[in-house]
């Protein structure tokens, strides 16, 4: 794709919102790649994305960063109902753009944004960014190993303990976009698809689990994978506000062995805490897991009876958002490709939305993306 941005210039960007996505998954990360800037920041109310951030330009409307021809690429980090108008706005505005999951809140407006950003000649890129836990990375890299021998089952969990309803906040609110299913569901469903592609069937249950509620608050989803030779595999996504004490994030069953690891990827909650991720070519790391949080794996030494089994504690890989901007950064230059794509979105939306079906329907469904 062509740009207009030399490879030496920096990459001005306006994070719109200053929120729980704008302040702990995009502005520490923009503000950390080199090639970036982080130029602006959208906040209606308050200052203390300028505090954080004193370097950038604190806007207090969205109209400023589009207006603004200073500014190349927009993230778009506001509430999940207005992630269509705003990216729509910023591809109109001759901006690239990010927007925070879900993208939309059905997969046609996810494809009516890819034509528009085509038009203009722009990037669409969701920000799927648990593609880079280190949990996942980890499952990965068993997967392309084939350590686990053929793999015939993953079951994936991202449970939370919340039985009441909070008040005065959108994710607790009705709509097509916000909801457990288009909150949670796009981490767990995309982290199938990156690693098996396109499901042959889906079944699914999602549901209202509390005693008051006004989102589904659960779901279960089950999809079935071909594999060669006659072989399948079945992959779980489960979610769930009533879980005080969380099952495994993940569970993979293979031929030769099994890997069970418990917990989320400790980047979010460092966040949370204050931590702050160090600019991009820094000898340290970001954030290692510690050891105490390492996953299982259990392998056969020996397969025929009496079976042999070892166990150890196998070392996460790190996880680091930072990696999905500078993807965003070199796609921008031209010099490579979305890792993930606007295509990845639409496939992913439209998976929550057959999940939808099958649930009310109580029945399985044909995945096909191509309908």
């Amino acid at each position: 794709m062509s740009t207009e941005i030399k490879e030496t210039a920096p990459i001005r960007t306006a994070v719109l919102g200053y929120g729980f996505a704008g302040r702990i998954f995009h502005a520490p990360f923009v503000n950390t790649v080199p090639g970036l800037e982080l130029t602006a920041i959208v906040q209606r109310h308050g200052d203390n994305a300028a505090a954080d951030y004193p370097a950038a330009r604190l806007l207090r409307s969205t109209d400023e960063a589009f207006a603004d021809p200073t500014i190349d690429l927009i993230v778009v980090a506001t509430p999940n109902d207005s992630h269509v108008e705003m990216a729509q706005r910023a591809l109109e505005s001759g901006k690239h753009v990010v927007v925070d999951k879900p993208v939309a809140g059905s997969s046609a407006q996810v494809r009516a944004l890819m034509a528009l950003a085509q038009r203009q000649g722009r990037l669409l890129a969701p920000f799927h960014n648990r593609r880079f836990d280190g949990d996942f990375l980890t499952v990965r890299k068993l997967k392309e190993q084939g350590r686990l021998g053929r793999i015939t089952l993953v079951d994936s969990h991202f449970d939370r303990f919340r039985p009441l309803q909070r008040a005065n906040t959108w994710k607790e609110a009705g709509g097509a976009a916000n909801g457990i299913l288009f909150d949670l569901g796009p981490h767990l469903v995309d982290q199938a698809l990156a690693l098996f592609g396109t499901p042959r069937t889906i079944t699914a249950s999602v549901r209202h689990e509390r005693d008051v509620t006004a989102i589904e608050d659960a779901f279960d989803i089950v999809l079935e994978f071909d594999l060669p030779e006659g072989h399948s595999l079945r992959y779980e996504c489960h979610t769930t506000m009533l879980a005080p004490e969380a099952a495994p994030r993940f569970r993979v069953n293979g031929t030769l062995g099994s890997y069970v690891k418990f917990g989320l990827d400790p980047q979010e909650s460092a966040l949370l805490g204050g931590a702050r991720p160090k600019r991009l070519g820094s000898a340290e790391p970001w954030l290692p897991e510690e050891e105490a949080a390492w996953g299982s794996l259990t392998l056969a030494t020996r397969v025929t009876e009496p079976i042999q089994v070892e166990r150890s504690r196998l070392p996460s890989e790190i996880g680091d958002y930072r990696r999905f901007y500078v993807n965003v950064r070199d796609a921008i230059r031209g010099e490579t490709r979305l890792a993930i794509s606007a295509e990845d979105a639409f496939r992913t939306i439209r998976l929550l939305e057959l999940a939808l079906e099958a649930s009310d329907q109580n029945h399985t469904l044909a995945v096909d993306f191509t309908a």
